[in-house]
């Protein structure tokens, strides 16, 4: 199968590089710097699963080198209508988009614009980021997962992509219950960016706090009545886990959100905190820690807008 990624930062490029260096049709759809130092310098991963420099295929125009089968998009979901417009014209009639997104809000974007029938599901669990010379520096965890966002058996591509994930050694892969695995993460992902942005700290950080972790326990039981209303409400296992991770003493887990705050970077505010708020909004959840940490989030767009922030 030939597969097109769409960035190559810790998602997209470890997901990639492991997928080439198991003799799988990979190209990655680059900006032209990165494509430049990618052709010039190959793919470098570090990681504890083994450091590589991988030769990559790279493409600067979507319609090079098709027809794919499969679309990946491992970008920032705020980069959604850019990435959209760079893909377009390797998406045909029989290719598989699979957005790598985090929230939900994508969803009706790339519906209305390629059609629902084509997008499927996806999310990752891969640690890592980019070092100061475009490395990925992967750090654990690398599981994908990808499925039929409405059920159903899957379709030829994402079998043959579970396939490719398994001869490259990625955990996770074809999922049944992507819905609900995408809900899952959001939970999560919620709660922590919102504590994170808003409290700027990890959670041993925020957990030292005399009220800091029942602040994190009133959040995530705002993301988990959200998404039950939605249908998809995280099992007693799944959200026990989750609190479990998000109250450890001690804890240097944090959310990448904080970084890019701390950079002066573009946030994923709407796609992670906005959006599970309006959600909320809408079916008549009262949300005010997810209401306090979107207004933090929101002016620090604000900001960074301006220029506020120098």
């Amino acid at each position: 199968m030939k597969i097109l990624i769409l960035g190559a930062g810790a998602v997209g490029g470890y997901w990639g590089a492991r997928l080439h260096q198991a003799g799988i049709d990979v190209t990655f759809l680059l900006r032209p710097a990165r494509a430049a130092r990618v052709r010039q310098e190959g793919l470098v991963v570090k990681s504890p699963k083994g450091d590589a420099v991988v030769p990559v295929k790279v493409v600067t125009d979507g319609g090079e080198g098709g027809p794919y089968e499969v679309v990946v998009l491992a970008c920032k979901a705020y980069d959604l209508d850019s990435a959209m417009d760079s893909i377009a014209p390797a998406v045909g009639p029989d290719t598989t988009i699979v957005p790598m997104l985090n929230g939900h809000a994508h969803f009706a974007k790339l519906d209305a614009r390629f059609g629902a029938a084509r997008v499927a599901g996806g999310l990752a669990r891969i640690s890592g980021m980019l070092g100061p010379n475009g490395e990925i520096l992967h750090s654990g965890a690398s599981g994908v997962s990808f499925g039929e966002r409405f059920g159903g058996a899957a379709r030829d591509s994402l079998k043959a992509l579970d396939a490719a994930c398994r001869q490259a050694g990625i955990d996770g892969g074809l999922n049944p219950e992507i819905d609900q695995d995408l809900w899952d993460k959001w939970v999560m992902l919620g709660t922590i960016a919102s504590m994170c942005a808003a409290l700027r700290g990890t959670v041993g950080d925020i957990v030292a706090a005399e009220e800091g972790a029942a602040v994190m326990r009133e959040t995530l039981d705002e993301c988990c009545r959200v998404a039950a209303a939605a249908g998809h409400a995280p099992s007693a296992k799944v959200r026990g886990n989750i609190e479990a991770m998000l109250t450890q003493s001690g804890s240097k887990a944090v959310a990448s959100i904080l970084g890019d705050m701390e950079k002066g970077g573009a946030v994923e505010a709407f796609q992670i905190v906005g959006d599970m708020l309006a959600r909320a909004r809408k079916a008549g959840i009262a949300a005010p820690n997810l209401r306090f940490a979107y207004v933090h989030l929101q002016t620090y767009e604000a900001r960074r807008a301006r220029g506020g922030l120098k």
